[in-house]
């Protein structure tokens, strides 16, 4: 098996990661540079891009933009698997968008031929085994993989963490799915904290359900697919006595996961309590609909408004009774004026007195170790990280490391047989 990555290797987002095998090529993700970054440009990947692509598929982890993103400038007749329940909710995302943006309307067109694998079940694609398993993620139905060929495998984890609501399945779920492996290509997003580590979200949704409780009108901006923090402030909302509220198109998404997941649909956590539904905001002629009543409910219990920077939202808001306390739980480079991702509508939504409350949706240093430890990797591919180098020196004294450049092909069968001779 030999692995070569396309892009990743010392940038976070836009990775494209190629294993092949005797002339079958199993391509990981094909996403968008993330925005602000500098453009890397149109990638030129023979099998992938162009040429003969009767023996390539694409796997895709998840539904962020920079995992998936380029997938519409592909050839319409590479296979491309993704999870269902991932591939639902980018397609709302999409025709949510595509008013507004052509690329999404393009995306809608791809997705209609994109295949599905079911989590846990074992498929093939020529030489090549692959075992998909769901993986806690910001992104709702993210997938690691397990690829095996000719008796070497490889673990792909994604973008994934251990503090999120799903996490404490995760020990269980790589003893019984993956094992050991010969290789781990691993994310390695927040190695500029190698000692950090993140706030759990059911830490953050105590907060956010105490904060709740001790202000009355509470306006919260989240990403719109971040579904964990979705259903986190939801029953923190319902836990401190306030109307949860959400958009038409924002309850859309939520109803993906509880009417559609076969696994975490059935849990508690992505229900709605029967008698304390979201309150879901309708528009009339563009904006969204206000009347006495709805106003006054508002006040007699408080509110938790899921919000996003749009001049709808800025409106309603205005209209809303109580004094009102701002959150921003999302990455706080979107307001930071020293970052390429600055978003100045966001930033005039907020205001100037907002409080900051979110967690990562990437593993920590020290997490990371203990997977390890549970695969024992012969070696181990940084990438979806600005400092492979880092990786490397706090990673390097017990497993052997290996810090390529974009392009680089890596032969994992040679380091299989080099550990074996030792």
């Amino acid at each position: 098996m030999t692995i070569k990555v396309h892009r990743g290797t010392h940038q976070i987002g836009g990775c494209v990661t190629e294993y092949e095998h005797n002339g079958w090529h199993l391509f990981v993700d094909y996403g968008e540079d993330l925005p602000g970054s500098p453009k890397s440009g149109d990638l030129q990947v023979e099998g992938l891009t162009h040429g003969d692509i009767s023996k390539s598929a694409l796997l895709i982890t998840h539904y962020h933009g920079d995992h998936i993103g380029r997938i519409t400038k592909l050839p319409k007749e590479l296979p491309i698997f993704m999870g269902k329940v991932g591939r639902d909710i980018q397609q709302e995302l999409s025709d949510h968008l595509k008013s507004v943006d052509g690329v999404h309307q393009e995306m809608l067109d791809r997705l209609q031929t994109v295949l599905s694998f079911e989590p846990g079940h074992l498929f093939q694609w020529g030489n090549f085994k692959i075992m998909p398993v769901t993986i806690d993620h910001s992104a709702f139905d993210a997938y690691c993989f397990k690829i095996e060929t000719d008796g070497v495998s490889a673990f792909h984890t994604g973008d994934f963490r251990t503090h999120g609501f799903r996490s404490k399945t995760l020990t269980n779920v790589l003893k019984k799915f993956i094992g050991k492996v010969d290789c781990v290509v691993c994310e390695a997003t927040n190695i500029a904290r190698p000692e950090a580590v993140s706030m759990s979200e059911r830490d953050l949704q105590l907060e956010y359900q105490n904060l709740f409780a001790k202000n009355e009108g509470n306006i919260v901006y989240v990403s719109s697919t971040n579904i964990d923090r979705l259903f986190g402030l939801y029953h923190a909302a319902i836990r401190a006595n306030r109307f949860f509220i959400v958009d038409e198109y924002q309850k859309r998404i939520m109803d993906i996961v509880t009417e559609r997941d076969p696994i975490w649909g059935k849990s508690e956590l992505y229900c709605f309590e029967e008698k304390k539904l979201p309150i879901v905001l309708t528009r009339e002629r563009g904006k969204f609909w206000m009347n006495n009543k709805l106003k006054w409910l508002l006040e007699e219990m408080g509110y938790v408004l899921i919000a996003r920077s749009n001049p709808c939202f800025d409106e309603f808001i205005q209209q809303m009774p109580c004094k009102q306390q701002n959150y921003l739980s999302m990455w706080n480079g979107y307001v930071d004026k020293s970052k390429a991702a600055y978003n100045e509508r966001l930033t005039r939504s907020l205001g100037e007195n907002y409080l900051y409350k979110h967690t990562s949706g990437h593993c920590d240093m020290n997490s990371l170790r203990q997977v390890f430890s549970l695969l024992h990797p012969k070696v181990i591919i940084p990438i979806h990280t600005e400092s492979p180098e880092t990786f490397a020196k706090l990673f390097g004294d017990d497993w052997t490391v290996v810090v390529p450049n974009d392009g680089d092909a890596i032969s994992i069968s040679a380091y299989c047989q080099l550990k074996s001779k030792i």
